[in-house]
């Protein structure tokens, strides 16, 4: 049986046990009132962070709205950057443009600057509602004073040397000065109507001057030429003092002074050489020339420089846009005027856009209507009548009219002798020269209605109304004096009692063919019924002629030998000339005349049966 043993230090042991474990148990409890103040501590961060969250959502809300209204605001600024730019851009005045017309002479660089400058008056213009175009309306004013005064003393000073010499180049000075500038002298037209006006009749009287000098000396002297060549016309009947004088004979280089093309025109220069000779025609022809190519170069410069200019093109103002977000102040308090008219507005916007349809309207019209292009066409002739009437006066032709009474009537004494196409056509030149001149005349008629010139066109009408008169009469003398001389065979005398001669007949039949073969050169293939009537007069007057010489030969044989041998050479002459043999009044005139040939040799055969 086994005892128990007690051990003496048990109840000690017990004790450092509890002990110990009461110590942890402290260690333990210390802990656990850590844990919790650390929880208690963490609760309470996270209550902060919890409030720090909620402020910093807030935040963000805030932000995301300020963030809404920014972009609405950055669309308001797109939707107005555009019409803004174009606003300050015609309103805006760079110094450049300042300083080249306040500071600089008139030049090259002034034509870019002088248009831009326009442009910027027009957009001002337009645009007066807005309060910044208002306060630049003063120093645009200014400008444009100072541009207009010293555009219009630039064109002053070009005239100067049209004033002071002769010699001066018209022609070029208006292509490199006045042409070259015209742009500055349309700017006077729009902005200063009176400057404008004042150097246009400056010009005018320049111009008129200059022509009038020239014209005068030209004629001077194509008259000084004139007078060494005296050709008296002849009447194809008068044949009684010509025995020995070689027959007539078509010159071709004469008749070729009825055209524009060919040899060139007389010199005044040439008049100082006193052994200098031409044919009237050919100073007629080098007169109508000259006028024709200064009168329709003046003409030309008149209406591409004087013409009154369009209307500069208005680009319309683009309206500025509603912001989407009325209550942003972009879209509240954008203002441009005093008026508090809003740039975009309803009112302000339509006002501005009805405008610059009414402009863009009238700008794309280009030409102004039928009745103000007859009204500045009428303006336009009126300054060239202005500057070319007193040259026309040494070139116009007054038949009928003595020159004191040209004085008296148009009360000019600076015409001191004839003009010169009176002195061609007083006394009456022979037939052939004068219908040259009126050919002449014609085609320079012509060729100023190519050219449009309408001015000139008056002129050189009323120069052939009065030379085909004078031209009619002439023929009516020539068929008078033919008229006679068979008349006066019927009692077998001429005048002064000379018998008839053949060799008379011949000359007649030369004179007729010469004058025959010339009016076709001078004439077209269209048919004109009073020359070629005139010479069927002419014809029958050289047939009666012929005939009549022919029956005073008793010999029948004789006579129609007579009839056939004067009818050959009549045709031999007409064949022989300038004309062109296709022409339907040279081959009707060759068939009438070996037709009777023809008669004449059948008449030969059945006398010699």
């Amino acid at each position: 049986m086994n005892q128990q043993v007690t051990d003496p230090n048990t109840p000690s042991t017990s004790q450092d046990d509890n002990r110990e474990r009461a110590k942890n148990f402290v260690e333990l409890h210390d802990q656990v009132s850590a844990s919790i103040e650390l929880l208690d501590s963490l609760e309470s961060f996270l209550g902060t962070f919890q409030n720090d969250l909620s402020a910093v959502s807030g935040q963000i809300s805030d932000l995301q709205g300020r963030s809404k209204e920014f972009e609405g605001r950055l669309q308001g600024r797109k939707r107005i950057e555009r019409p803004l730019s174009q606003l300050l851009s015609d309103l805006s005045i760079s110094p450049e443009l300042v300083t080249t017309i306040l500071d600089t002479p008139v030049a090259e660089p002034w034509i870019t600057v002088i248009e831009e400058f326009q442009q910027k008056l027009q957009s001002i213009k337009v645009r007066s509602r807005v309060k910044a175009a208002r306060d630049l309306a003063e120093l645009v004013e200014g400008l444009r004073i100072a541009a207009a005064t010293k555009i219009r003393a630039f064109f002053q000073s070009a005239m100067q040397p049209i004033r002071t010499s002769i010699s001066t180049n018209m022609h070029v000075l208006q292509s490199s000065v006045f042409l070259k500038y015209a742009p500055l002298y349309a700017f006077l037209q729009r902005h200063a109507k009176s400057v404008a006006q004042e150097i246009q009749r400056a010009y005018i009287g320049c111009a008129k001057l200059y022509y009038e000098t020239g014209f005068r000396r030209y004629t001077r002297s194509l008259g000084y030429i004139k007078t060494r060549t005296l050709e008296k016309p002849v009447l194809i009947g008068n044949v009684a003092n010509e025995i020995g004088i070689p027959g007539p004979f078509v010159d071709t280089e004469r008749l070729a002074f009825a055209k524009l093309e060919g040899s060139g025109t007389t010199l005044a220069y040439m008049a100082d050489d006193k052994t200098h000779k031409e044919p009237m025609e050919s100073l007629f022809r080098s007169m109508l020339v000259v006028l024709l190519d200064n009168a329709c170069a003046e003409y030309l410069f008149i209406v591409k420089f004087f013409r009154e200019p369009a209307d500069l093109p208005v680009i319309p103002p683009s309206p500025m846009p509603r912001s989407p977000q009325p209550g942003t102040p972009i879209a509240s308090s954008f203002h441009l005027d005093r008026m508090g008219t809003e740039v975009g507005s309803e009112r302000g916007g339509t006002a501005s856009k009805r405008l610059s349809i009414i402009s863009v309207a009238e700008s794309n019209l280009g030409l102004p209507n039928k009745e103000q292009e007859k009204e500045q066409r009428a303006s336009l002739d009126g300054i060239w009548k202005q500057i070319m009437e007193p040259a026309t006066q040494f070139c116009k032709a007054c038949p009928g009219r003595s020159f004191m009474f040209l004085l008296l009537l148009v009360n000019k004494p600076t015409l001191s002798s004839q003009t010169f196409a009176e002195s061609c056509l007083e006394p009456p030149p022979p037939i052939v020269p004068l219908l040259t001149m009126v050919r002449m005349n014609e085609v320079v008629l012509a060729e100023s209605q190519k050219r449009d010139c309408a001015p000139l066109e008056t002129f050189l009408l009323g120069l052939r109304l009065m030379m085909w008169p004078i031209f009619q009469k002439e023929m009516n003398a020539q068929v008078e004096s033919l008229k006679k001389m068979v008349d006066s065979t019927g009692s077998g005398f001429l005048i002064r009692g000379t018998t008839l001669k053949d060799s008379w007949i011949q000359l007649v039949c030369q004179r007729y063919a010469a004058l025959f073969t010339s009016f076709v050169a001078l004439t077209g293939e269209d048919e004109e019924a009073m020359l070629f009537s005139n010479l069927m007069r002419l014809r029958q007057e050289v047939n009666r002629l012929i005939i009549t010489q022919a029956e005073k030969m008793k010999d029948p044989a004789h006579s129609a030998t007579y009839l056939a041998t004067t009818y050959e050479i009549l045709l031999h002459n007409l064949s022989t000339g300038p004309h062109s043999t296709t022409h339907p009044k040279a081959q009707a005139e060759v068939a009438h005349w070996r037709q009777r040939e023809e008669e004449a040799r059948r008449r030969i055969s059945l006398v010699r049966r």
